[in-house]
């Protein structure tokens, strides 16, 4: 919901709304004594606002679903592929098409575009919940996530994720990827903040530690965790 329509709010949808953005107004902060307020807080999505209850990710059943074998999913596909499909430079299609044709001639790259990324869109509502409150409090939320170009883009409209964040920046779009500090400083530009004015949450700890060293409010997401608990270590 954009800001203009959050204004447009009357009644008891307003008051609710107000009560639920007070206490991250609080944490924020509105004077020197108080935590410093970030202009964006960015978030991972994968192990974040995509949060699979498998351990063993989306390809968890593949051999039994598809009848694809994992091991050689990854030896033919990711293995020697990936690296050029994240950061842009190679189209995923393009890869997975031969890739499919030696290893399971019987699955169509749609067939396994739509298991992978339906398998892999649970999202961590009870996350996104705090999120909205946090951007109730004025906060713009972007996502800062390693993602390949139709993946991302399942993501912001199938997924619908651009109702719930103000902008997205990933791998295949800047052609870096996390932890390189070439991703942090993409991302500042594209958003033309400086890294003192950005917090950050992600699931993993080097991604974090490499946007502390850039300068960046930081906190590592682990489960169970709440914002509540985070918001304060960015700051410090």
């Amino acid at each position: 919901m954009s800001a203009h329509r959050r204004l447009e709010m009357t009644g008891s949808g307003l008051l609710r709304a107000d009560r639920k953005s007070a206490k991250w107004r609080h944490l924020w902060g509105d004077g020197a004594a108080s935590l410093v307020k970030p202009a964006v807080l960015m978030v991972d999505v994968d192990g974040v606002v995509v949060r699979h209850p498998d351990p063993s990710g989306w390809s968890a059943c593949i051999e039994d679903d598809l009848g694809i074998q994992r091991l050689a999913l990854q030896a033919r596909f990711f293995k020697p592929c990936w690296d050029d499909i994240i950061h842009g430079r190679a189209a995923l299609r393009d890869r997975l098409a031969p890739a499919l044709a030696e290893i399971a001639p019987h699955v169509s790259c749609d067939q396994l575009i739509s298991y992978w990324f339906e398998g892999d869109a649970h999202l961590d509502e009870a996350l996104l919940v705090q999120l909205a409150e946090v951007r109730g409090a004025g906060v713009p939320l972007h996502l800062a996530t390693v993602q390949e170009h139709e993946r991302a883009s399942y993501l912001w409209n199938t997924l619908r994720l651009r109702d719930r964040f103000d902008d997205m920046h990933y791998a295949a779009q800047l052609g870096v990827s996390k932890p390189s500090q070439d991703f942090y400083a993409a991302v500042e530009q594209r958003v033309g903040l400086p890294a003192s004015a950005i917090a950050f949450i992600d699931d993993t700890e080097k991604n974090v530690e490499a946007a502390r060293v850039r300068g960046w409010r930081a906190a590592l997401w682990t489960p169970g965790a709440t914002l509540s608990s985070l918001i304060p270590e960015l700051n410090h």
